[in-house]
Order: structure tokens, then C-alpha cells, then sequence
């Protein structure tokens, strides 16, 4: 059976609500729970919050339980007024706004050390076929940063220096990972707060949002 995992910061109540109750075991730290479906096996890790969490947890599935494609669903501020609340899309690529060698290196924010570019790409192939499955997905940049945008400007400011139409906390992290291991990744994300909103807005509307992007995500698993 082909084995997928599925990278989980702050979900897990969608994920419980979907599949059910399974058994719990630790895996690197971090809450694993494994379900079968029809030809696959669903590796859901809990990482929590942040880049670092979700890089380790990205990791533990590759490395310990050999998974052949990471999914990460997820909510996520939206940085234009298209993306309103409970809007979904899938990331093209990401930049990781928080990485920064221009005082030591020429090169911009957000660049790495052997890339041409501030954008780390999902896998191709894979946005390509989740589009032809979903075609209600927008394709966006995702802003990704170890920190919570909440503030309106802040997501306009975003928004003009990378041409990102989302912000979270987790997705530079899991691609790293995942470049680094020659291993295929998706990211399907929902909006929760929208432009305007913040985290009053993201709280009220996390456990709806987190509901239809595991929906949406869960169609395109079975059809890969």
C-alpha cells in the first residue's frame, strides 16, 4: 500500500472528527496516527505550531516510517481581499520570510544557500493534478514565518514585497524537509482570517475552516 503522511499543526480536531478516534503512539515527540484507506496508508502527524515542529515531524514520517508523499492541509491568513474566509487554494511555492543572510551574503531575504530563488517550489506534478481534481483551488505564493500575522498592514506589506496571497506558520519548513529527501509534497490550504481579520477571526472560524480543507484534501488523496 502506498504510505502518505500528512503533516498536522493546529487540525487535529478535523482530522478526529473525519476518520475517527485511532490509536495514538509518539513518534520523534510528536502524536502519530495512522488510518487506512482505500490502496494507502494516512501517516497524520501532529507537529503543532512553527517551522522548526514541522520540519522534525516532516522528517520522522520520511525517515522513520519511509511515507512517499507529504500533505500538509492547513488554515491560513489570506493577505489580499480575494482571499476571504474559507476560501481554498493550493501553493505553487513558498517563501520563508524569516530566513535573512543579506548582511552577510548578496543575496535577498528569503533565499537559501544552493537555490536560484526566494521561492521553494511544491511538487509540479502534483499541484497540476489536484487542480484537474479540484479546480476550485486558487494556486498561490504562501508567505511562511515562525510568527502570527494578524495586523492588516502586516499582510499588505506581505502581499507587496513577495506577491504571497497567504501567510502561515509551517509550510517553509515541510518543503525544506521535503526538497532535501526528494520527496513529493502538497499543501492544501483554507483561509481562516481574511486581510482585515486577525485573530478573533481566526479562532471563530478555524474548526469550519480546518473541516472543508481536510474535505478538499482528502478528495485528492483519493484520486492521486
Amino acid at each position: 500500500m502506498k504510505k502518505i503522511g500528512m503533516v498536522v499543526a493546529v487540525e487535529i480536531g478535523a482530522v478526529l472528527e473525519r476518520y475517527g478516534e485511532a490509536q495514538e503512539c509518539i513518534c520523534g515527540g510528536f502524536p502519530l496516527r495512522i488510518y487506512e484507506g482505500e490502496g494507502y496508508l494516512l501517516h497524520v502527524i501532529q507537529c503543532g505550531v512553527g517551522e522548526l515542529a514541522a520540519a522534525a515531524a516532516t522528517q520522522e514520517l520520511i525517515g522513520r516510517y519511509g511515507v512517499q508523499l507529504i500533505v500538509n492541509f492547513g488554515v491560513v491568513g489570506g493577505l489580499t481581499g480575494e482571499m476571504a474566509s474559507t476560501r481554498s487554494c493550493i501553493v505553487e511555492k513558498i517563501v520563508h520570510y524569516d530566513m535573512d543572510l543579506s548582511e552577510c551574503d548578496p543575496v535577498p531575504v528569503g533565499q537559501y544557500p544552493g537555490y536560484d530563488s526566494i521561492y521553494l517550489p511544491a511538487t509540479a506534478e502534483l499541484v497540476e493534478k489536484a487542480v484537474a481534481i479540484e479546480p476550485s483551488l486558487k494556486r498561490v505564493i504562501c508567505a511562511s514565518a515562525d510568527k502570527f500575522v494578524g495586523a492588516p498592514e502586516k499582510k499588505r506589506q506581505l502581499h507587496e514585497k513577495y506577491g504571497a496571497e497567504i501567510c502561515e506558520m509551517e509550510s517553509a519548513g515541510i518543503v525544506l524537509t521535503c526538497l532535501r529527501n526528494q520527496v513529493p509534497c502538497l499543501f492544501i490550504k483554507t483561509v481562516a482570517d481574511s486581510i482585515d481579520g486577525g485573530a478573533e477571526e481566526f479562532y471563530e472560524a478555524v474548526k469550519a475552516t480546518s473541516a472543508i480543507c481536510l474535505e478538499i484534501t482528502e478528495k485528492i488523496i483519493k484520486e492521486l
